[in-house]
């Protein structure tokens, strides 16, 4: 067995850049023999071995309570992971052994359980920051993450939490208060309908201070709205049954307006009337899109002319916000596509540049073509976006700042229409530099 330490000195070893433990003092060696390994080998530890891959992605020094399993014992550790050129240099501090929980983990950062209860397959640890160390792999996977993306992420980031009935959220409550929580209900950002309930326990270093919590997170099957068969668009087509009707009448009243179909009226007032039925026929092809397929509707457009209507239609916010569009001219831009999804995508792209552009700046857009393909890049003069942030916000109800108008969906739904014709959204930016979305569609 792998024995205590005569004295509380820091047990120290080497990782290469492959996670080999290349160099160990003899308690930590032993550990290895022990769970199947030897010097020279992949770190055999997984509790360990993980807080040194946290290091090592973040590049920066990580410490980290853990557990290591012995023949005979538990072992209580402080881990230090310091990153060294290509290699890992590894501190172990605290070394307290104890008897072995009837059903202990095998590995507190994520490794599987000897136990076969659901709540033991379910466990996340996280720091003193919220970010995440480790998710089981079946917890992982409900939640639609991968496991090395998770890590070092906030958990905030792969998971929305929600209010209790008091209007509490018990992880922030216990967060500030340095205790113990449950019934913490959250919902993944990766699908909503996957809704998970989380307990939590502190995590101390060896001096006691606070360092995070363990826990675990009881899974609640997707719910099914009514009228679902299995698909994930149910709120979205129960959305649009209840919208569509109103807004056809509104369009329709806007339109009696414009043509002075009730009597006369004004020019200016009358003229009202087109800004209402452009901004309900925009809303409406916004519901439309978050129900409708419509990759059964593409045949070749003029990508060209469909951003020129975008344009037109985003004019009347560029105008008040004194930013100008400056569009390249491009004729006969061939694409496969369906208009109005087209539009939809562009209205947003060129609104969202707008939206973020200082006043007096300018939005440009240019286009590109390709063999196989045919795109529209909008660039703006805005503040840019942070790396870590460029894939959340193309996540629906996600936005840069929580302070930022709008509802977060624009982005969400351009990405799923152009890639249900076969195109994609993509994005090019960095903090001062401002922001490239490209719509990129292919060719008929």
């Amino acid at each position: 067995m792998a024995s205590a330490p005569s004295e509380p000195r820091p047990i120290l070893g080497r990782l290469d850049k492959d996670g080999r433990l290349i160099a160990a003092d003899p308690e930590l060696e032993a550990l290895q023999r022990q769970a199947g390994a030897t010097l020279g080998q992949k770190l055999a530890l997984p509790q360990v071995a993980a807080v040194a891959q946290l290091a090592r992605k973040l590049r920066i020094p990580v410490a980290r309570p853990a557990v290591a399993a012995s023949q005979d014992h538990d072992i209580e550790l402080w881990v230090r992971a310091n990153p060294d050129g290509d290699e890992i240099a590894l501190t172990l501090e605290g070394w307290s052994e104890r008897v072995p929980a009837a059903a202990r983990l095998a590995s507190l950062l994520g490794g599987p359980s000897e136990a076969d209860s659901p709540a033991s397959n379910t466990e996340w640890v996280a720091d003193e920051e919220m970010r995440i160390i480790s998710l089981s792999p079946e917890l992982a996977d409900y939640l639609g993450v991968e496991l090395a993306e998770a890590s070092g992420q906030p958990m905030t980031r792969v998971v929305r939490l929600e209010e209790n009935e008091a209007g509490e959220m018990p992880l922030i409550s216990a967060l500030a208060a340095r205790r113990g929580f449950a019934e913490q209900r959250a919902r993944s950002r990766n699908d909503e309908s996957r809704i998970i309930v989380l307990t939590g326990e502190v995590v101390s270093t060896t001096d006691g201070s606070f360092a995070g919590f363990r826990g675990t997170a009881q899974l609640e099957q997707p719910a099914r709205m009514p009228g679902d068969l299995g698909g994930g668009n149910a709120f979205d087509h129960a959305l649009d049954e209840v919208l569509r009707s109103p807004l056809d009448r509104i369009i329709e009243s806007a339109e009696r307006i414009v043509e002075r179909a009730d009597g006369p009226l004004r020019s200016d007032y009358a003229s009202y009337g087109n800004d209402i039925a452009a901004a309900a026929r925009h809303l409406l092809s916004v519901v439309r899109s978050m129900s409708d397929d419509v990759s059964s509707g593409q045949h070749a457009i003029d990508l060209g002319a469909l951003t020129a209507e975008a344009v037109v239609m985003v004019e009347p916010l560029a105008e008040e916000r004194n930013v100008a569009i400056a569009s390249e001219k491009r004729e006969g831009l061939s694409a496969s596509g369906q208009d109005r999804a087209v539009i939809q995508i562009l209205v947003n792209l060129i609104g969202n540049a707008v939206r973020h552009s200082p006043q007096g700046s300018t939005v440009h857009l240019s286009f590109a073509q390709t063999m196989a393909t045919a795109s529209v890049t909008v660039s703006d003069e805005g503040p840019g976006i942070e790396p870590v942030d460029q894939q959340r916000i193309f996540e629906r109800f996600e936005r840069v700042e929580a302070t930022e108008g709008g509802t977060g969906l624009g982005l969400a739904i351009s990405r799923r229409l152009a890639r249900s014709m076969g195109g994609d959204v993509s994005l090019d930016s960095e903090p001062g530099a401002g922001a490239r979305f490209t719509l990129t569609l292919p060719s008929p």
